[in-house]
């Protein structure tokens, strides 16, 4: 497989998921520094997608469901209040995903800049990491394979 080729299904991968697009740039045989670069934008290009196109459909649900009347708030708003978007931009990357995170995010209302801010800082942070670890393992398992 070529190289283009291979930045492009990294990342591909990396759209839909972070973890699965630095894996698939180790298995490529990829430089782990463009690893991180590709994993990340193909990350950060999901939550910009999710955050743009989410934006309008939670507010079209919103009227929908309640009309004008003001929403109850819940134990998600809790949560919310405690970590608050730069928790939430951090830790989802991690947790369950940079999308997923970006829907929730969008879904409790939170500011669209800044939630792609903090989304696209814990992105980077963690595909540096992850990429690391991955980075480093592979290397203690090949000196110990030979």
């Amino acid at each position: 497989m070529d190289l283009i080729t291979s930045i492009l299904a990294v990342f591909g991968a990396s759209i839909l998921e972070l973890w699965l697009g630095i894996p698939l740039g180790f298995f490529l045989n990829l430089n782990p520094v463009l690893i991180v670069i590709i994993s990340s934008a193909g990350s950060i290009l999901s939550v910009y997608l999710v955050i743009m196109l989410g934006e309008g459909i939670r507010k079209w649900f919103i009227k929908w469901r309640y009309g004008d009347q003001s929403i109850k708030k819940g134990r998600i708003h809790d949560i919310w209040d405690k970590y608050g978007i730069i928790g939430l931009g951090l830790l989802s990357p991690l947790l369950f995903g940079a999308p997923l995170g970006a829907a929730l995010g969008i879904g409790i209302g939170a500011s669209r800049y800044r939630l792609l801010f903090w989304m696209s800082i814990g992105i980077v942070i963690w595909s540096i990491f992850l990429t690391s670890a991955g980075f480093f393992g592979l290397m203690g398992i090949k000196s110990v394979v030979k």
